[in-house]
């Protein structure tokens, strides 16, 4: 019996973040396994892999210049540890009450939106974020019909059917434009928080679907008494990037070196034309990068173009160290800030609180985010304008009493991708007229299905499947 020899493929990973990281190291990993006659290249344009995980480690502070923490609903980022053999380093942060700052005062965001599983209605109806008539309104949750819309619709518009105005404006942007820096009026039901829609067609009420199934789009900060419901590394989340670049075979890399043209190659191949003007031919190609990059690298063939009607808001966080001493008794973890509020920050956080690990005994670490959609020259201001601001913010809620220790300005231009309403159908659309020109090319990352890093290594690990199963499904 004569045996066939399986051809050797190529697979061309661009993009070196959590995205393109994670399809390499499962490419990689299944080839292993499987003996399958595969080699990955990732392409990188920086001189560094991890995109926006970075971690600063200085002086004795763990300082995310990033992301500072992930939700990892189903377990993807743990999943991936494990693989790599760091899932003992995987923290849980802790918890603590949480703040909303409306006009020049902060107010306690009420124990029951808190906790999807025992809500306790005294909190809600003592709470000064709300007036009488704000929290009657709100309560029509209760009553009000089901939405009859069964296409897209607007956040904002959902929240302010079913709960009122005065609770939108006080609760649900400020906690939504801080997380995701842009505006609800624009961004997309389906995308972003499709169970609540599920859970409003099943129950009716919101409140009520939210509490039988222990669902919350405001659990950010309690799960249990103690601990909270977000992870990380115990030395920062680039311990993962690290690991990830570990493991990945000798030479797979190649960093500084940008893409600048998609192109098809000879007998179904496609090429990867460079900025040094080398190309590499592949079988398969995975786009991990921001959709802006992407739609460029098929500007010759004016593909991608609804791709140009995508935004992306433009921020920075601050992480400022204080002594314990400088700061008054707040019992806080963190504060979200209302568009009612004359301040320029949308979000600060104790890090120290919810990361005690991160932080000297005697200091306090706090992070707090600027820039949104709307709101983004602050982010252009030089690092000690913005330290100014951002101090004198923080002097006006919290007392703080003079001046950092140390203070670590990170932009980010253009980082936080809008899921704008119809995002959904629009990547659909994007990646079908893809297929029919690029059969063997796939995209992946926080600009399509999920922005989040547990979505990011699960966009990851679901193209590194795909991938290989189209090019060895004629050999299976």
């Amino acid at each position: 019996m004569m045996l066939v020899t399986q051809k050797r493929r190529k697979v061309v990973v661009v993009g070196g973040g959590i995205t393109g990281l994670t399809a390499a190291f499962y490419m990689q990993k299944q080839a292993r396994t499987k003996e399958l006659p595969v080699d990955i290249v990732l392409v990188e344009s920086s001189l560094r892999l991890g995109g926006k995980i970075q971690t600063l480690r200085k002086d004795g502070f763990i300082i995310e210049r990033g992301p500072e923490s992930f939700f990892d609903r189903e377990s993807h980022v743990q999943a991936l540890a494990k693989e790599l053999s760091i899932e003992h380093e995987m923290i849980t942060g802790d918890s603590g009450p949480t703040y909303v700052a409306v006009g020049s005062k902060l107010y306690p965001i009420p124990s029951s939106l808190m906790s999807g599983a025992t809500p306790h209605i005294s909190s809600f109806i003592t709470s000064g974020l709300f007036s009488l008539s704000g929290k009657i309104r709100a309560a029509g949750d209760f009553i009000l019909p089901r939405s009859a819309r069964v296409d897209d619709q607007p956040l904002g518009e959902f929240f302010r059917r079913r709960f009122g105005a005065e609770v939108v404006e006080n609760l649900v942007e400020p906690l939504l434009a801080g997380t995701f820096a842009g505006d609800i009026e624009q961004l997309s039901m389906r995308s972003i928080f499709p169970q609540l829609y599920e859970l409003e067609q099943k129950y009716r009420s919101l409140l009520f679907g939210m509490k039988k199934s222990g669902t919350n789009f405001l659990s950010y900060n309690q799960i249990t008494k103690d601990k909270g419901i977000f992870q990380t590394f115990e030395n920062g989340l680039e311990t993962l990037i690290e690991k990830l670049e570990e493991s990945l075979l000798p030479g797979t890399v190649m960093k500084g070196a940008k893409v600048e043209q998609i192109d098809h190659g000879k007998d179904g191949a496609v090429q990867v034309v460079l900025n040094n003007f080398s190309h590499i031919t592949a079988d398969a190609i995975i786009i991990a990068t921001p959709f802006n990059v992407a739609q460029k690298m098929f500007s010759k063939h004016q593909l991608l173009t609804e791709l140009n009607t995508m935004k992306a808001a433009t921020i920075a966080t601050v992480t400022m160290a204080f002594k314990k001493e400088q700061l008054g008794d707040l019992d806080a973890l963190s504060f979200f800030v209302s568009r009612n509020s004359d301040f320029s920050i949308t979000s600060c956080t104790w890090i120290n609180r919810k990361w005690p690990n991160t932080t000297p005994e005697g200091y306090v670490l706090l992070r707090s985010y600027i820039g949104r959609v709307g709101d983004e020259t602050i982010v252009a201001l030089s690092d000690s304008e913005i330290e100014k601001t951002v101090l004198q913010d923080l002097k006006n809620t919290i007392g703080l009493d003079g001046e950092p220790v140390t203070t670590v300005v990170s932009r980010w231009k253009n980082a936080m991708p809008q899921y704008t309403v119809g995002h959904e159908a629009k990547i659909a659309r994007v990646k079908e007229e893809l297929y029919q020109h690029f059969p063997t090319v796939k995209l992946a990352g926080s600009s399509f299905e999920g922005i989040s890093i547990p979505e990011c290594v699960e966009q990851g690990c679901k193209v590194a499947n795909e991938v290989l199963s189209d090019i060895f499904k004629q050999e299976q």
